[in-house]
């Protein structure tokens, strides 16, 4: 496995990434950041994907990962870019590959040392990054501070900045939230029992544009900004409520009491409809409505904590931290159907059209139809033995984060899978 000691651009290829002009000019189909362009996991319309792969079938090519990481794909233009951290030597970067072929154009490091303690399951790269104005952001923890950086398309860091404290004390699970971008701002959040906080910063500069105070209670999830009744709401789960703010000023719109103190996962929307779910001290999915009457509409005992869930049509579709897929309806939370698949499950499911792809913990990704009508599975496949990044599509290629062996044999690959 190459070093992330030093997690700088290798003198040669990046050099020949300039000559031949690799850039990162967003294309309708590209995966510019985490739940996608859409902002929900759901793939543009049009897009389809392979059902069935395996080590050895619809694999298009297979890339090494150096270091370790959760991060899911980011796609702009000619470039996949990840974020990824050596945990031997304290190093956290970026690394980019060629869209087409898989090769590994260059490494970006951004810092060395201060490695917090973590969770086991959890990561010193577990933030998505993001793509805006032909840079690649991403945010990671060190030193009890979350830093953001910027790079260019070439891998030459435009800006990196220290801009808020995170150091939790009750948990030390580490750093999981990614950043979302909104028209020239780069949205990030922190929240535990010490500091709690969201700001914007601008995606030029780093600067702060505006900043606002979360609850102070250990919280990992992803802010995200939707289009709910007529307006743009930025919309974010945790601290026993569902919130919403204006993005362009971070000021509050509504809450809503609900769900549990953690959740990990994004929010998701349909007709006026905001769900999320939780995991600590309690287990809760919950749905409520984003006029601003802070109304629950319903709620129940299932958890999906780590992962996020879909929306489609009308209804929840969501594989729980059990393996257990469930169907519910939006509006009244009437079970439409669930069926026993396998877990654990820490990765959140992707919409291809009609088809969702959701993968657990080993590695098994289960693909099956967004139907309310009857769970009808379409098939099961399994690539390596880890797996706790999310799935990622673009121009008909399924693109996979995945682990093999264990401990000091331990491996990462990234997958392009497709017919």
């Amino acid at each position: 496995m190459r070093s992330l000691r030093i997690l700088t651009c290798d003198g040669i290829r990046c050099a020949a990434a300039v000559l031949l002009g690799f850039s990162a000019c967003s294309r309708a189909a590209d995966w510019t950041q985490w739940r996608g362009p859409l902002h929900n996991n759901v793939a543009p319309e049009g897009e389809q994907a392979a059902t069935k792969w395996s080590a050895s079938q619809n694999v298009r090519w297979k890339a090494q990962v150096p270091g370790r990481g959760h991060s899911t794909p980011v796609i702009a233009g000619d470039l996949i870019v990840l974020t990824t951290a050596d945990e031997r030597s304290q190093a956290q970067g970026f690394v980019a590959y060629r869209r087409s072929t898989g090769e590994q154009l260059w490494l970006a490091g951004i810092s060395q040392g201060g490695f917090p303690k973590i969770h086991v399951k959890n990561t010193h790269a577990s933030s998505t990054p993001a793509w805006a104005d032909g840079l690649f952001f991403a945010t990671f923890c060190h030193h009890g501070q979350i830093e953001a950086a910027a790079v260019t398309a070439q891998g030459k860091v435009r800006w990196k900045k220290n801009i808020g404290p995170f150091s939790p004390r009750a948990y030390e699970y580490g750093y999981g939230a990614s950043p979302t971008v909104y028209g020239d701002t780069l949205i990030v959040t922190a929240e535990c029992d010490t500091s709690s906080w969201m700001k914007a910063l601008d995606v030029k500069t780093g600067r702060v544009l505006w900043q606002q105070r979360r609850p102070q209670s250990l919280n990992w999830a992803s802010p995200i900004v939707a289009e709910l009744g007529g307006r743009e709401q930025l919309v974010i789960s945790g601290g026993h409520m569902i919130a919403a703010y204006d993005p362009a000023s971070g000021q509050p719109l509504w809450t809503a009491r609900c769900l549990t103190m953690a959740t990990c996962g994004t929010c998701v929307w349909d007709d006026g409809i905001v769900v999320a779910s939780g995991g600590f001290p309690d287990a809760e999915t919950a749905a409520v409505a984003a006029d601003g009457s802070g109304r629950v509409l319903w709620s129940n005992r299932v958890k999906c904590y780590e992962q996020s869930m879909l929306c489609h049509d009308g209804h929840v579709y969501a594989l729980a931290d059990s393996g257990v897929a469930y169907c519910w309806d939006v509006r009244s939370g009437r079970e439409m159907w669930k069926k026993r698949l396998a877990g654990p499950v820490s990765a959140s499911p992707l919409l291809v059209g009609d088809t969702i792809y959701a993968s657990n913990e080993k590695g098994t990704t289960f693909v099956f139809q967004a139907s309310p009508q009857r769970f009808r599975l379409i098939a099961r496949n399994q690539l390596g033995q880890e797996s706790f990044a999310s799935p990622v599509v673009a121009d008909g290629v399924l693109y996979l984060r995945v682990a093999e062996g264990r401990r000091s044999r331990r491996q990462e690959w990234l997958y392009a899978i497709a017919e």
